[in-house]
């Protein structure tokens, strides 16, 4: 291809996609760049992703943002992980905790070590182990970082907070950045018909935005990626059956837990992300299996104060666009693909699809290799994510309709060899980039009930005297990290407390 450099960046849509992509851009990209985005305050947000996973930190680092300010400007709480009540069968619990667990000894994962124990009789808990669910669990938090000289900590956190807040947070910033804004709904974008490459965007004002490069932002709709590109869609609804949810805030109540909660129902499940000023609460669910006046009775007799506002519907397909980047327009945030927030990464998928565009930047016109790199490595991110949720459905021991039709569906070949794996040897390997470590798959293969036959051979190697040694210091280190935290709402009302 043989256009221009790329300096007029131009995206369309605001919310968080938009507004954290023109603050990474701003913070980024030099002086040659100029970043525009245009947005319509009559075109409402979905809004509903408040809970976030631990890599959100490294964002507001590479901005800048004071952590505690950040917290207080957003109504924020910290988060340690998630509980997931009822995934496997009613009454029973367990937490994706983030952070370490346990320390491996030379090649060795901590979990071999574990399974021999537990082989030997001992039904001590693998979080037992985690630092992050022992201060979960006791409601407490702190920054908690490794002394110098000392081993890590284990110690990992994310935030909940407003998500309306964080897009006007992240805007003031991007604005003081230089990024340029126009209010307007769009009413026409106007191709080059030479090389089919987006030239600009009429808004209904008569103002028209002319760029080089286009980041789509503008949600569900997919206004320039799938309507004007015509990129197709690909349905994971076979694999991901949830296709609805109704959301509502309520009252707040203490303590703040630093979690997040999902609990399995009838036909889906709920979250509960708490806030300093309200809990966010919402009931993901399968239309085949639930109307929406059940599914809305169902969240409202379950919240834990009185709630904020009428219930909020949103329909949904999980999937994701099958080029992400196609000409001269990336797809970022919801333009991109939908899965449900059941391990919060929405927000996440923001911030990669951004990242790795400017990883991709144009130089001197558009470059084929580049673009099939991005959609290829895009590809892989929302596949392994995608995995990963299918395990909470399809391992479940529930009685419900919905429950065993998960149960019994066929599953991705990825998916299907790691749980055989596990189910084996207690072995897990992250490939490549995946999102989810081998802590994090430990935790929710063994919290849905896949439980493995063996472990490693030289998880033995150890004398019953050094083993039990290396458990019970094992056992202590995570007591010792979590006894530093201190209580959860002490720790907001000392350094983040909101404003009323």
């Amino acid at each position: 291809m043989a256009e221009a450099a790329v300096r007029n960046i131009v995206i369309v849509g605001g919310g968080t996609a938009g507004w954290m992509a023109a603050a990474l851009l701003a913070r980024f990209l030099d002086k040659r760049y100029t970043i525009h985005l245009v947005e319509s305050e009559e075109i409402g947000t979905v809004g509903v992703g408040e809970a976030t996973i631990p890599m959100l930190r490294f964002v507001n680092q590479a901005l800048g943002f004071d952590e505690h300010d950040f917290v207080r400007a957003t109504q924020g709480s910290f988060k340690l992980g998630i509980e997931f009540d009822g995934w496997l069968k009613p009454g029973h619990k367990y937490i994706h905790a983030f952070g370490a667990i346990g320390r491996g000894l030379g090649l060795t994962a901590f979990q071999h070590f574990w399974l021999r124990r537990q082989k030997d009789g001992d039904g001590r808990s693998l979080w037992n182990y985690s630092p992050c669910a022992l201060a979960a669990y006791g409601n407490s938090f702190g920054p908690i970082e490794a002394a110098p000289g000392s081993p890590p900590s284990g110690f990992s956190w994310a935030y909940h907070f407003d998500a309306g807040l964080y897009a006007a947070y992240l805007r003031k910033f991007a604005e003081q950045q230089g990024v340029l804004r126009t209010e307007g709904k769009i009413v026409h974008v106007c191709l080059n018909g030479g090389t089919g490459n987006i030239a600009s965007v009429r808004l209904d004002n008569d103002r028209e935005v002319a760029g080089d490069f286009f980041l789509d932002c503008t949600g569900f709709r997919a206004l320039l990626i799938g309507g004007v590109l015509q990129r197709d869609y690909e349905d994971w609804s076979h694999w991901l059956r949830c296709d609805r949810a109704v959301a509502v805030p309520c009252a707040g109540v203490t303590p703040i837990l630093p979690y997040t909660r999902s609990t399995a129902r009838k036909a889906g499940w709920q979250w509960r992300i708490p806030l300093q000023h309200r809990i966010g609460n919402g009931h993901v669910y399968c239309s085949a299996h639930l109307s929406d006046d059940e599914a809305a009775g169902t969240l409202l007799a379950n919240l834990d104060g009185e709630a904020l506002a009428e219930p909020r519907f949103l329909k949904f397909k999980t999937g994701m666009r099958q080029e992400s980047w196609y000409k001269n327009c990336v797809a970022v945030g919801l333009a991109s693909g939908f899965m449900e927030p059941l391990e919060s990464t929405s927000i996440h998928l923001i911030q990669t699809a951004v990242d790795r565009f400017l990883k991709f930047l144009p130089g001197e016109g558009l470059c084929d290799a580049d673009i099939a790199e991005y959609n290829r490595q895009n590809r892989f991110e929302w596949e392994t994510i995608r995995d990963f949720l299918i395990l909470h459905y399809h391992r479940n021991e529930r009685d419900e309709p919905f429950w065993k039709e998960c149960a019994q569906m066929p599953i991705p070949g990825r998916l299907q060899r790691k749980i055989e794996l596990f189910e084996a040897s207690g072995r897990i390997f992250r490939e490549h980039e995946e999102l989810f470590t081998e802590v994090g798959w430990l935790q929710v293969l063994l919290g849905q009930g896949v439980t493995p036959r063996a472990y490693h051979p030289l998880a033995d190697n150890l004398d019953a005297a050094q083993f039990l040694e290396f458990m019970e210091l094992a056992e202590k280190a995570a007591k010792l990290v979590a006894g530093k935290a201190i209580a959860h709402d002490e720790y907001l009302n000392r350094f983040c407390k909101a404003g009323s």
